[in-house]
């Protein structure tokens, strides 16, 4: 179970088998015999469950139940007591207890009993989780492609997955790196506990601490009741920190305190508490020359970057842009009630001939517009430059040489000027036609378009009718 108890009771004897019975459990287990030392524990270390005897030499049971309350309305507590009565027991829950235990109890009433009160933490723990998770409304963790740099991701996550190890994601803006990071969540160990996201670059530095370590009431104006944070949160799975480079200095070493020690503290709060998380991070810049410009701690960037990832570009992944662009209009297409929608290979191919900037979140945005302003079932040349490309501002790869007129230049890396994307359907309907020795019959079929259109491209760039 590996939770943190407290045991407060003036008798050894009830201490001892307590002790001995939760051990078992797999509990990490604390003792006193005093109110006021049970106070001092409180107050220093965070536990997830206080048994707390009635009557105690220096402090009243009840009155001890009544100040932690004060302190803290999330700590589950179970009263024990030789003098068990109903108005106790009332009284006990009324107060805040989570429950009461009289004795004398068997072992197997007191295991009942905690594992109760600790499940009920749980599921509360697990309830603001999915709260959180409703709010962002994260999507699924499929991730499409056979290309080989993709592939050689895949075969990454299968060993790393099923470790521990802090996992530092790289790569530019839209490659995907929050999607890996879940699915690295999802093969792991870790699979049935929370994946918990925070975006690093929109939290503002004042709340930052509160929201990873969580705070207590009256920590700060506003603070009118105790925060779980986000460490809480993840306990026992995945802390995804998703543009780690854009908090400061300061809250980096704080940062690192937790990820080092596996501990936190909430703020306005010395209490610690054991966290049980994998950290996940992912950054669009380079952190190795941010290290060396005094932007980023050395010590942190190490403690990251036990194992690496980099996700590549979508230039890189050419070969996955049909199956991507087919996903995705799929996907918008039954978010709009659009269904039937197919790209035609004249479509495909300015696609990948296109750099993407924006890589795959750029992708999945165009198609969502393509379904929106497509007036037909199949989508064209026409409807991609219609949901918005940039043209001729360097995003288009550039033209490869052709070794022949039969080869026409869909762009590459090399080269001297880019291609705009009517330059490169106009070059991949010459070549069409050129593969069907002139038959625009024959040509218009191929590219899916019907043959009034073809004639009006040609006559646009100047070739004459038959």
């Amino acid at each position: 179970m590996n939770e943190r108890i407290l045991i407060a009771d003036d008798d050894p004897d009830i201490r001892d088998g307590c002790a001995q019975v939760l051990s078992r459990l797999g509990c990490d287990i604390s003792e006193t015999s005093t109110g006021k030392d049970a106070l001092r524990l409180l107050d220093r270390y965070e536990f997830d469950l206080l048994l707390l005897d009635l009557k105690m030499p220096d402090i009243n049971g009840l009155d001890l139940l009544r100040t932690i309350r004060e302190q803290d309305e999330t700590l589950p507590v179970i009263m024990i007591t030789a003098y068990g009565t109903i108005q106790n027991a009332v009284e006990a829950m009324r107060m805040g207890a989570n429950d009461f235990l009289p004795k004398p109890f068997e072992p197997e009433e007191l295991r009942l009993v905690v594992r109760r009160t600790l499940n009920a933490k749980r599921l509360q723990l697990e309830n603001l989780y999915l709260r959180e998770e409703l709010k962002k409304k994260e999507g699924d963790v499929s991730i499409i492609g056979q290309s080989p740099p993709l592939l050689k991701i895949f075969d990454q996550v299968k060993r790393l997955a099923p470790t521990d190890s802090t996992v530092l994601i790289t790569g530019e803006s839209g490659t995907g790196k929050g999607l890996l990071a879940r699915y690295i969540h999802e093969l792991s160990h870790r699979s049935e506990h929370p994946f918990v996201s925070v975006d690093c670059s929109t939290l503002v530095p004042s709340l930052f601490e509160s929201e990873l370590f969580g705070h207590v009431k009256g920590a700060f104006t506003g603070a009118d009741s105790n925060k779980v944070g986000k460490f809480e949160l993840a306990g026992g799975g995945t802390l995804f920190l998703d543009e780690i480079a854009n908090i400061n200095l300061e809250l980096q070493a704080k940062l690192l305190k937790a990820v080092e020690e596996k501990e936190i503290s909430r703020v306005g709060s010395q209490r610690i508490t054991k966290v049980d998380v994998r950290i996940i991070a992912a950054t669009n810049r380079d952190l190795r020359q941010a290290v060396q410009e005094g932007k980023f701690r050395e010590d942190l960037y190490f403690r990251l970057n036990v194992v690496a990832i980099k996700t590549p570009t979508l230039r890189e992944r050419k070969d996955d842009i049909p199956l991507l662009a087919d996903y995705f209009l799929k996907k918008s297409s039954a978010k709009y009630n659009r269904q039937g929608l197919g790209l035609t290979p004249a479509a495909i191919n300015l696609m990948q001939s296109y750099r993407w900037p924006g890589n795959v979140r750029e992708l999945e945005n165009t198609m969502e517009r393509v379904v929106i302003f497509a007036t037909g079932k199949s989508i064209d040349v026409e409807d991609i430059e219609a949901a918005g490309l940039r043209q001729g501002s360097g995003e288009m790869t550039r033209p490869v040489r052709a070794e022949s007129s039969r080869q026409a230049a869909y762009g590459s890396e090399n080269g001297d000027t880019p291609l705009t994307l009517q330059e490169v359907e106009k070059q991949h309907i010459l070549k069409v036609l050129e593969q069907t020795g002139g038959n625009r019959t024959e040509a218009a079929r191929l590219l899916k378009i019907d043959r009034k259109t073809l004639r009006s491209k040609l006559k646009k760039w100047g070739y004459e009718d038959d």
